[in-house]
C-alpha cells in the first residue's frame, strides 16, 4: 500500500464506531491487536493520561529516556503535519513508505476483525500501526498517550510500568461526563494492579475519585503535589529554569519551552521515570539533558528568529487558561493579535472566555480538514462579542493570519491558537514560507 492510499483509507474510517452489538468498545481494539500478535506486549510501556498536559508530559518522558540511551517509541496525539507523527522513534516519525507498507500488511487482520466487530476506527488503526511499528523496530520502551478518557480508550489494553494522570479538567464532556468527578472516574480506569499511578490532580473531588479508583485497582497512588517541590528561578526569556526536588533526588532543569504550567508537567515526568524498574530508570544527567533538549511542536512554540509569533493548541478551556497565563508571564506589558479557530464539537464560549482579560486584537477563522468541521468564524465572533471581545471573521486561515500580522504593531505578539487543525495549517505555512527564509 502506498502512503497516499493509506491516507485515503484512514480518512474513510474517521466516522467508524463500534457496533452496537459490542457493549465494550475496547473489544474491537483487543481483537485487532490479538490478530496482529499483540505487539503492544512486546516491550515495556508508560501510559500517560489526563485532560491537559498529557502530550507534553509524554514527550518529556520520551526525551528523558532517549537521553538515557534507550530506543524510545512515542505515540501522542494529535499530529500536526502528518499522521506519521503518531508513531515516532527517538523523535523521528515513521517514514511515509513504511507507514503504507505497515497498513497494507495489517489489512488482512483488519478485515477479519471487521466481520465481527465492525471496521477499526481512524484512531484505533493509527494506534495499532504505532504498536506494530514499535514492536518490529524492537524499541526498549514505548510511551503511549491516552486518546480520550481512560477506561475505554484504545490504549487501555496496556499493562504498563507506570501510569500517569496529569490533571483533571472539563473536556469531552459529551463522552466523559460534565463534572470533574465523572471525568476522573473515567480517567482512573487506566489504573492497573501493582502499577504505580502518578498524578498531579489538584481538585479535591477529582483527587478523591482518583485515590479511590487506584485503591480499588490495587495501584499505588503517587501524588506529585504531595511529593515533589518545584522552585522557579530567573532564566532565559524564552525558556525557563527551575529546580525539582523529589523523594529520590534534586534536579536542575533548563526547559527550552514557554509556559510555567510546563514546570508541573516536568515534575510529573520526572517523578514517573523515577519509578521505573532499574533497567529502564534514567539517572539525573539523562533527566536534565533530556528536558534541556525538549521540543514540543504546537505548545507555546515559536521560531528563534521570530519570537513574536507563537503557536499553541488550546482546544479546551483548561488549555486556554494555561495559554493566557503563559502569555502574560512571558510577554509582560505586550499586546496580542490572536488568530483563533475552534472545532464545532468544542465549547467555543468556554474556550474564548479566558482571552477576554488580555489586551489585543482578535481574528476568527476556520479550517478545511476532511472529517472535521470548524465553528463558523462569524459564530465565533458573535460568541466572543457576548464576552466583551470584538474581532473580525475571515474564513481562510492564511488570509486571517496575514491580516492579523499586517494590522499588528511591531511590539505585538501574534498568537495562533484554538483547534489543532488551524495551528497545524498555519504552523506549516509559517515555517515553510517565512521562518525558513531567515
Amino acid at each position: 500500500m502506498t502512503f497516499g492510499s493509506a491516507q485515503a483509507y484512514l480518512l474513510g474510517t474517521i466516522n467508524e464506531t463500534v457496533s452496537r452489538r459490542i457493549p465494550n468498545r475496547l473489544d474491537r481494539m483487543r481483537a485487532l491487536l490479538a490478530a496482529l500478535g499483540n505487539p503492544q506486549d512486546q516491550y515495556p510501556t508508560i501510559h500517560v493520561g489526563g485532560t491537559s498536559g498529557k502530550g507534553s508530559t509524554a514527550t518529556m518522558i520520551a526525551a528523558i529516556l532517549s537521553a538515557s540511551g534507550k530506543r524510545v517509541g512515542l505515540h501522542a496525539k494529535p499530529h500536526l503535519s502528518s499522521v506519521t507523527e503518531r508513531a515516532r522513534i527517538d523523535g523521528l516519525p515513521i517514514p511515509d513508505e513504511r507507514f503504507g507498507d505497515l497498513l497494507g500488511e495489517m489489512m488482512p487482520a483488519i478485515e477479519r476483525v471487521a466481520q465481527d466487530h465492525g471496521r477499526a476506527s481512524y484512531y484505533e488503526t493509527l494506534l495499532a500501526i504505532a504498536f506494530q511499528y514499535f514492536a518490529e523496530e524492537r524499541v526498549d520502551v514505548g510511551v503511549i498517550e491516552v486518546g480520550v478518557g481512560g477506561l475505554l480508550d484504545g490504549t487501555n489494553v496496556l499493562v504498563p510500568q507506570v501510569s500517569i494522570i496529569t490533571n483533571i479538567a472539563l473536556d469531552h464532556t459529551d463522552i466523559l461526563g460534565d463534572t470533574l468527578e465523572l471525568i476522573a472516574t473515567d480517567k482512573v480506569g487506566i489504573a492497573k494492579p501493582g502499577v504505580p499511578l502518578v498524578s498531579d490532580v489538584t481538585d479535591p473531588g477529582a483527587r478523591a475519585v482518583i485515590e479511590a479508583g487506584t485503591a480499588k485497582a490495587g495501584a499505588p497512588f503517587v501524588s506529585v503535589r504531595d511529593e515533589v517541590v518545584v522552585e522557579p528561578r530567573a532564566g532565559e526569556r524564552y525558556g525557563q529554569t527551575f529546580a525539582v526536588t523529589t523523594p529520590g533526588d534534586r534536579y536542575d532543569v533548563a526547559l527550552p519551552i514557554l509556559g510555567a504550567f510546563q514546570q508541573r508537567n516536568a515534575a510529573t515526568a520526572i517523578r514517573a521515570v523515577e519509578l521505573l524498574p532499574p533497567g529502564l530508570r534514567p539517572d539525573r544527567d539523562a533527566i536534565e539533558n533530556g528536558l534541556g533538549r525538549l521540543v514540543v511542536p504546537g505548545r507555546m512554540e515559536f521560531h528563534p528568529a521570530h519570537p513574536s509569533v507563537v503557536f499553541d493548541i488550546a482546544h479546551n478551556p483548561d488549555k486556554a487558561r494555561n495559554l493566557c497565563e503563559a502569555l502574560v508571564e512571558t510577554f509582560p506589558g505586550r499586546r496580542f493579535a490572536f488568530v483563533i479557530a475552534v472545532a464545532e464539537t468544542k465549547d467555543a464560549a468556554q474556550i474564548l472566555a479566558p482571552f477576554a482579560a488580555l489586551p489585543g486584537t482578535f481574528t476568527f477563522t476556520s479550517f478545511d480538514t476532511a472529517g472535521r468541521t470548524a465553528t463558523r468564524p462569524q459564530r465565533l465572533a458573535s460568541l466572543a462579542e457576548e464576552l466583551g471581545i470584538w474581532g473580525r471573521a475571515i474564513a481562510d486561515p492564511v488570509d486571517a493570519f496575514a491580516v492579523a500580522r499586517r494590522n499588528s504593531d511591531a511590539s505585538d505578539v501574534v498568537v495562533v491558537t484554538g483547534s489543532t487543525f488551524v495551528v497545524a495549517i498555519l504552523r506549516d505555512w509559517w515555517f515553510a514560507n517565512v521562518a525558513s527564509n531567515v
